[in-house]
């Protein structure tokens, strides 16, 4: 069986949908190995905090606390995809070295055309260049009984995770496996439930992360959000989320009216205040406003948008006791190439100052 996540159908429709930049050619593996060195920490501190071109932001800059807190800079290797499959999680890893970050989290285990990897191998690869892998993506159901997700397979998902030495372990599928009603949320809930007290018996998190569709209305209830359906259904002991904030703010443009036209607005970052240990997650993405747009917003690097994130972050990290509750994973679905996105996302999240 591939230990590679089995691709979710609806996301890929949602992806095509959606007609973002397209991935460009990657550089030979030559140059990008010779660019991969290994760096020492003050290399990497200054790549991070200003030796990497800075993007532009909005954010606020300069002598306050950083926004964003020590150890807890992620990135979804999804937005690497083209580069682990071309070059290898080895070249990838040492770059992400460099750029400063602290965390990876998965989208898969193999690497293409760089040859086959053990989970022994790819786990201590990961800590040799100061990365941490802090979670994986992973199906939620298949029509094949074969398939590698938690409903077909949930034993060898959480074998696999286990080796890794992962902390949390989830899908970026949307519970919509039974409909889009109230009882067919509660059903997937359920499902939900049975994950997460699997993966607490061995010591993880089971978790969901949200695309813009989890924001939408049930169809045999208009009044009721399917996102607050999942809250209510699942235990908070056993079931976390994963923000993606990107996709949060697109939820709130697409269905900030209910099917009626009556008004249902929402704040995303109020769902963590309210309730913050549910969210040991979060995918930092960042889209520019455009209202043109059937979701609201164009995919950007993270810092060339109009998601505040001085603004989100802080909010989270000054609940007493959450500074470092958290892992931030900087994620574009379809960069222009992927580690120019790492290196500038890397930049502008170091760059942000609590305001003073």
């Amino acid at each position: 069986m591939s230990r590679f996540s089995q691709p979710d159908p609806e996301l890929n429709h949602r992806l095509s949908r959606r007609g973002m930049l397209g991935v460009a050619a990657g550089a030979t593996a030559a140059a990008l190995l010779g660019a991969a060195a290994p760096a020492n920490a003050a290399t990497r501190n200054a790549a991070a905090n200003g030796g990497a071109t800075p993007a532009t932001t909005s954010g606020t800059k300069g002598r306050g606390r950083p926004v964003l807190p020590p150890g807890r800079l992620g990135i979804q290797l999804y937005s690497l995809r083209d580069k682990v499959s071309t070059l290898g999680f080895g070249p990838v890893f040492a770059e992400l070295e460099r750029y400063g970050y602290d965390e990876v989290e998965f989208a898969g285990y193999t690497q293409g055309s760089a040859g086959p990897i053990t989970l022994a191998q790819l786990k201590r690869l990961a800590r040799n260049h100061g990365l941490n892998p802090i979670g994986s993506h992973v199906g939620y159901y298949s029509d094949d009984p074969n398939a590698y997700t938690f409903a077909q397979n949930l034993t060898k998902v959480l074998d696999d995770a286990q080796a890794l030495g992962l902390k949390h372990i989830g899908t970026a599928s949307g519970p919509f496996r039974y409909g889009s009603t109230v009882d067919a949320w509660k059903r997937a809930a359920e499902d939900f439930n049975t994950y997460g007290a699997a993966a607490r018996a061995r010591g993880m998190k089971f978790y969901q992360h949200n695309h813009s569709e989890e924001f939408s209305f049930a169809t045999d209830n208009p009044k009721v959000r399917l996102y607050d359906v999942l809250l209510k259904e699942t235990d908070p002991d056993l079931v976390h989320l994963e923000m993606d904030i990107y996709w949060a703010y697109v939820g709130q443009f697409r269905f900030s009216k209910r099917p009626d036209g009556t008004p249902a607005p929402f704040e995303p970052l109020n769902y963590v205040l309210r309730q913050p240990d549910r969210y040991p997650l979060f995918h930092v993405k960042d889209g520019e406003s455009d209202p043109s747009n059937p979701y609201g917003y164009n995919m950007t690097d993270v810092g060339d948008g109009d998601i505040d994130y001085q603004r989100f972050i802080s909010a989270v990290t000054r609940l007493r006791g959450h500074r470092l509750a958290h892992h931030w994973q900087a994620e574009h679905d379809n960069p222009a190439e992927s580690f120019t996105f790492a290196r500038r996302s890397s930049a502008h999240l170091h760059s942000l100052r609590e305001k003073c």
